[in-house]
């Protein structure tokens, strides 16, 4: 999805008009502005001070606290931040005009020539993300890490491109899919997320899978075959790419299954044994996350001495079911990066002892029922951190002898303190957004951790 130019006397005279000054927008600007393109960032937010020098040492012009509609309308071709809503009023307007509007993913994939390794679904995909590149770093891949982590593709693009890229994907990011087509694809999950966005479940379990439309039977696509909703789409939309599903309940004939403490992965005619042992990031979900990315060390043809020690030397990932501190033999874990109720049903489960579990945020259309069980059989106390607490309340009233809502993580931390005993463990596993008080599900990871190191 090159912008078609002929209809301008030359790339000077192309505008191109970017919708959001953050990571991916600056990056946007960036790669448009190497291709010798005008262009115009445009903010109705502020822009970050950092982005604002980046922008203005790449002497491309900016706005904050508007979009400049006249301007935007003379754009050959409009990028669109996935924080953005496509029901956005500019949107709205700039499409009804004619205007072209893609994500910045659809944007920086049409200028290059890299393969792809694009991985999505509901969890997992962070850490399944990171593993496989990690997994090709440690091959000696030229390879870059991308999307909805690290540094936008455009902007790396544009600064120092690669021979391969592993991109995150969020279904935000894959709204804006047309033309991009990964040569492997990996959905490690799908559960119910970003409601309060997509509007229905159907809605957002389309955008996931907006992935694999492009891919052709050269391609592949890597799924958790134990997920349901993955095989009822499956069943419902038959798929041009190779498929490979990897399971911990069945053997596969091609893919990925775990027996006798043995990870086997079948890929045509060749198949490579290891033992599970390998994989130090316990839990169920992570072992599915070093399957899939296994799975495509293999698809790359990646030794399998080298698979091993990447497994055995990953570290995981920040805000992941992170291990902080023990005090006074209780253990505090850091799982802010869980802002759906799946994310958090795994932290729960992973966790055998009695659980003081801090939770709350911007509740994005959970049905808490999923967690039921495990609350009612794990969970002593709940203490609540959102600005509205009204659902996590109603849900939990029955499930619990104590709930507390707190204003701070101090006295959220101070109050988990005091109702924990030896052998317990704290648990921050949200199951919601954090922007009604934090800036990112990161600073409230970091504000657990911090006063937790201050108790």
């Amino acid at each position: 999805m090159k912008p078609n130019l002929t209809h301008t006397a030359d790339a000077k005279s192309f505008l191109l008009g970017v919708l959001g000054g953050g990571e991916s927008g600056v990056g946007a600007a960036l790669l448009g502005r190497q291709q010798g393109w005008r262009v115009l960032v445009s903010d109705v937010g502020s822009i970050k001070e950092n982005h604002k020098a980046t922008l203005d040492i790449a002497q491309i012009p900016w706005e904050e606290g508007r979009h400049s509609e006249d301007q935007l309308l003379q754009a050959a071709l409009i990028v669109k931040s996935p924080g953005i809503p496509d029901d956005a009023g500019i949107v709205s307007l700039l499409r009804g005009k004619g205007k072209k509007i893609v994500s910045e993913i659809e944007l920086a994939a049409a200028h290059t020539d890299a393969t792809f390794i694009g991985i999505t679904g509901t969890n997992g995909k962070t850490t399944t993300s990171l593993l496989t590149h990690h997994m090709l770093c440690a091959a000696g891949f030229d390879v870059g890490l991308a999307g909805n982590i690290g540094r936008s593709l455009a902007l790396q693009l544009a600064c120092n491109p690669r021979a391969f890229y592993v991109l995150e994907l969020s279904s935000f990011q894959l709204e804006g899919v047309e033309d991009f087509n990964p040569h492997i694809a990996v959905m490690t999950n799908i559960s119910p997320d970003h409601l309060d966005r997509h509007q229905t479940y159907e809605a957002y379990v389309a955008s996931k899978f907006r992935m694999i439309k492009n891919q052709t039977e050269q391609d592949y696509f890597i799924y958790d075959a134990d997920n349901q909703p993955i095989n009822d789409w499956l069943n419902q939309f038959p798929i041009k790419s190779k498929k490979l599903p990897f399971s911990l309940i069945r053997k596969v004939d091609q893919g990925a299954y775990v027996e006798n403490n043995e990870l086997h992965i079948t890929i045509e005619n060749t198949k490579t044994t290891m033992s599970s042992s390998t994989l130090t990031q316990k839990g169920v979900h992570n072992t599915k996350n070093a399957m899939a990315a296994a799975t495509v060390a293999k698809l790359l043809k990646i030794r399998k001495e080298t698979i091993r020690e990447s497994l055995e030397s990953f570290q995981g990932v920040e805000h992941r079911l992170e291990k902080v501190l023990k005090v006074n033999n209780v253990q505090y874990i850091n799982d802010s990066k869980a802002t759906n109720i799946n994310a958090t049903y795994y932290a729960l489960q992973s966790i055998e002892s009695e659980v003081v579990w801090i939770a709350g945020g911007v509740d994005k259309g959970n049905d808490y029922s999923e967690l039921f069980p495990l609350v009612n059989s794990r969970v002593k106390a709940i203490i609540c951190i959102g600005l509205d607490n009204t659902r996590l309340l109603k849900a939990f009233g029955n499930c619990v002898d104590l709930i507390i809502e707190c204003s701070s993580m101090e006295e959220a931390v101070g109050q988990a303190y005091r109702i924990a005993e030896k052998g317990n463990t704290v648990l921050l596993s949200p199951a919601c957004a954090s922007y009604d008080v934090y800036e990112s599900y990161e600073e409230r990871g970091r504000q657990f951790k911090d006063a937790v190191r201050n108790l």
